[in-house]
């Protein structure tokens, strides 16, 4: 009985339990990068960025196993196949040519520079020298931003810490000048803790893709396949864009 449900392709998907399900698996990393991907209290991963990637793989045929890691581990899963694909941010001098990415964009992220209102706005690169910059542990950025961390002309104070919110209760306690971190996390925690008077420079706005790891099975049929089923599904109006995506402001 059960051949006969899996070879007519019908009523098998409706009867089948989750051990069952017979679609290939793809293995999504993420990092906690809120709202778009993040873990909620229950160990779910939650996020606009997710569900959209979610969405695509099952429209697509596929089934996503989501899994929130480390950026250093996630990086080495693309690199060694243990992680499919990872909804990010194209160009990662880490992935280069160990994977491939999507030609459509899935949406927008803000690189800034935040800073008090008793701070006046530096002009850049050399109103930093001397100054506290914080760092979010485990985030990278691109040049030339990356090569002001190590410029010795800048004489940069580095201060790392583990997330969002420490960073936000440094730069309030004055305990570094700037912070260093992307629009969209940074401020999510700042309006949950009421931080006010915070301003910011916009130094770089990146687009977001799906990246494939090269050793994900068929990698380069499932990005065509994923890419396909992006556009089929802009063409028949769906609502693709990402809820806290700032580009058109």
């Amino acid at each position: 009985m059960a051949l006969l449900l899996l070879l007519s392709g019908l009523t098998w998907p409706t009867l089948a339990s989750p051990a069952q399900d017979m679609r290939p698996v793809i293995r999504v990393g993420f990092y906690d990068f809120p709202p778009y991907s993040y873990e909620d209290r229950q160990g779910r991963a939650q996020g606009s960025l997710l569900a959209l990637t979610q969405r695509l793989l099952e429209q697509a045929g596929y089934r996503a196993e989501l899994r929130m890691l480390p950026v250093a581990r996630l990086y080495a899963g693309l690199q060694n196949g243990s992680v499919h694909v990872w909804p990010g941010a194209p160009g990662k001098p880490e992935l280069q040519g160990y994977t491939l990415e999507s030609r459509h964009r899935l949406g927008h992220i803000g690189l800034h520079l935040y800073f008090r209102a008793d701070t006046a706005p530096p002009a850049l690169p050399h109103g930093l020298a001397g100054r506290g910059l914080i760092l979010i542990s485990g985030y990278s950025y691109w040049a030339p931003y990356s090569q002001w961390l190590t410029d010795p002309s800048l004489q940069l104070q580095l201060h790392r810490t583990s997330s969002h919110a420490a960073a936000l209760a440094m730069l309030q306690r004055q305990r570094g000048d700037f912070i260093l971190d992307y629009q969209e996390p940074l401020e999510q925690h700042s309006q949950q803790a009421g931080v006010l008077g915070l301003r910011s420079i916009e130094l770089q706005r990146l687009p977001l893709t799906l990246v494939v790891s090269r050793r994900a099975p068929q990698a380069e049929r499932l990005l065509e396949q994923l890419d396909q089923t992006y556009q089929q599904l802009q063409e028949a109006g769906a609502d693709l864009q990402l809820p806290a995506d700032h580009s058109s402001r």
